[in-house]
């Protein structure tokens, strides 16, 4: 009888241990999925529009099970920062005197998200065995034209050429320029501030024009928007531009040359501008260059029309939008009065702009990113390709944005009458 209860209780104490291994065995297998460090690298989480996207990514990530997110900044913490998780390890570099390279090892990261154009850099981590990298393009091509970077190796896309995992954000881009330019890209969508389905739209009545951007970065072109100004109290006196940004001492000026001080207001940087959003009926986007700007992502969700200069290569450039194709402050104050005096016409284009942008969730951003960070970091170049799961953009769509372009280039810039459409594919100035 003892030997049968001493082979029961041995036979069921192995059956437990074998258990308990298989616990330990399951349990460490997901706690290893779930260790998977994904690093994002940025100035701050303060003011920029790349600032915001990646908090708003964190946040979006910080709920998935697969992944510890680490936060990497050049600068300190500060005031006004866009919030974070708490569970997400921030690291400043300014205050451990290290650099992003030290960090990398420091923390043993498997992926790391490069916000920024250093060829140094991008060139450095392509070389790294253990960690990959993606590379996270938030300016077009016609920005380093128009500053002025006319040959292809003062740009950072030969430094592409030479990498696995590049992000993407215009069609024109990644569907055809990059092709030919022999960048392995995929789209994406930047998240937006504000959920879709919890915002109550601008009833368009008021006569509020809103401007939201950096204004002291020269790309932004706030004063082609207050110029415009001028044009437009001519025939709606009571309207009123409110200008989201920090205050400027040479827009405040040119504010006051045109006697626009009781139409034209700077309202100071704004974390929230909800508020701003539900009183406007009309967004002036004067950018010269944008690859996927968030305000515009924003004012269509609240449904209010946009003006914009050009800009047609962009995501988010059809619906809601008139595009102007030229940087006359006349012919945006000439649009400008048509939708500010016809309110079928505007809330007809407010319809189009919240129609436009419901596609573009922060739900299915979320989803993509999951599944690019696992493709990357199981290195299935399979699944990376099929993310460019989109319509892609055929020749002939991508010829008619290169030569409203090239046009607009030619009236901006004197000196490239003479470039041709091939040359400005190929990106030869010469």
């Amino acid at each position: 009888m003892q030997k049968i209860e001493k082979y029961l209780f041995n036979k069921k104490f192995n059956l437990i241990f074998i258990l308990f291994l298989l616990y330990i065995i399951i349990f460490f297998y997901y706690k290893r999925l779930d260790k998977i460090k994904i690093g994002y690298y940025s100035n701050s989480i303060r003011y920029g529009g790349v600032e915001r996207v990646t908090a708003l990514l964190i946040n979006l990530l910080s709920k998935e099970k697969f992944f510890n997110i680490y936060l990497i900044t050049r600068n300190r913490k500060s005031e006004g920062e866009y919030k974070i998780p708490k569970n997400i390890k921030r690291i400043c570099l300014s205050e451990q005197n290290k650099n992003l390279f030290d960090i990398i090892k420091q923390e043993n990261i498997d992926i790391i998200v490069y916000n920024f154009y250093n060829k140094l850099d991008i060139e450095k981590l392509n070389s790294l065995k253990k960690t990959k990298a993606i590379f996270y393009d938030h300016s077009s091509f016609f920005y380093w034209i128009f500053t002025k970077r006319i040959h292809f190796y003062e740009t950072p896309y030969p430094a592409y050429k030479n990498s696995k995992y590049i992000i993407s954000l215009i069609p024109l881009e990644n569907d055809y320029l990059f092709k030919k330019w022999g960048i392995n890209s995929i789209l994406m969508d930047n998240p937006t501030t504000f959920e879709y389905n919890s915002v109550i739209p601008s009833d368009l009545s008021s006569l509020n024009i809103i401007m939201i951007g950096r204004v002291e970065d020269p790309v932004k072109r706030f004063s082609l928007g207050i110029k415009a100004m001028k044009g437009i109290i001519k025939e709606i006196p009571e309207c009123e531009m409110k200008i989201i940004s920090n205050k400027n001492q040479r827009y405040e000026k040119l504010i006051k040359n045109l006697k626009l001080e009781k139409n034209v207001k700077f309202l100071g940087f704004k974390k929230n501008i909800e508020i701003f959003l539900k009183n406007a009926s009309l967004h002036i986007f004067p950018s010269i260059s944008e690859c996927y700007p968030m305000v515009l992502g924003e004012t269509k969700i609240f449904g209010i029309p946009s003006i914009i200069c050009g800009l047609d290569y962009l995501s988010l450039s059809k619906g809601g939008t008139i595009i102007i194709y030229d940087d006359s402050p006349d012919t945006i104050s000439k649009e400008a009065i048509k939708i500010l005096k016809n309110e079928t016409l505007r809330k007809q284009l407010g319809k189009e702009a919240r129609i436009s942008i419901k596609q573009h969730s922060n739900k299915q951003i979320a989803k993509k990113w999951v599944k690019l960070l696992l493709s990357v970091y199981k290195e299935d170049k399979e699944s990376y390709a099929n993310l460019n799961s989109h319509k892609m953009m055929t020749e002939e769509e991508a010829n008619h944005i290169l030569n409203n372009q090239l046009l607009l280039l030619k009236k901006r810039f004197p000196n490239f009458n003479s470039l041709s459409l091939e040359k400005l594919k190929s990106y030869s100035f010469s």
